[in-house]
């Protein structure tokens, strides 16, 4: 490391005497830091010939929660969903339902749509209403999909989808339901 000549250490004094410190707190005229050691090895285990270490338990299995929202269709499904020429089988409107009364509706009508063999069903839930509360409209479509989610008949889902405009738009659901 070399030294500063006068021309330089001049210059040096006048650009640190106009550094200010980030911090206002005083600093610790005792504080000195320590160096850095040596990296510290840790021990390994052993392994002796002809043994292997005992397998790790697994970890117990999660439930497989698969979000039906995205579900893929195939082509012709989305082009009769985008053009809102779907045959509709039933109709569920929530209207007026409180959150049980719904969540029982929308359970005994996929019970009935799955044994009658339907396949589409038109979902009105009404338009969920963004913000902070006291909004009270909207609680229903906020839930649905969670819902079809962890039903019991969510493996007989095929695809939930926002309904065309003519059924009802944003405030409507399409649920495709699996061929038996």
């Amino acid at each position: 490391m070399r030294r500063l000549n006068a021309d330089e250490e001049a210059l040096w004094s006048k650009v640190t005497a106009t550094i200010r410190p980030l911090s206002r707190e005083r600093k610790d005229p005792d504080y000195h830091p320590i160096a850095p050691s040596a990296p510290v090895k840790m021990p390994t285990a052993k392994l002796v010939r002809g043994r292997l270490p005992a397998p790790k338990a697994p970890e117990p299995a999660r439930p497989v929660v698969r979000p039906i929202q995205h579900a893929t269709l195939d082509g012709s499904w989305d082009r009769l969903i985008r053009s809102g020429r779907v045959e509709i089988d039933r109709v569920l409107d929530l209207h007026g339902h409180s959150l049980d009364r719904a969540w029982a509706a929308i359970d005994r009508m996929l019970e009935q749509a799955i044994g009658t063999g339907d396949r589409v069903i038109l979902l009105v839930t009404g338009h969920e209403r963004r913000g902070e509360p006291p909004i009270q409209r909207g609680k229903i479509r906020a839930v649905v999909n969670d819902w079809l989610a962890h039903s019991r008949h969510a493996d007989s889902i095929a695809a939930v989808r926002g309904a065309h405009r003519r059924h009802g738009g944003g405030g409507s659901l399409y649920i495709i339901l699996r061929r038996r």
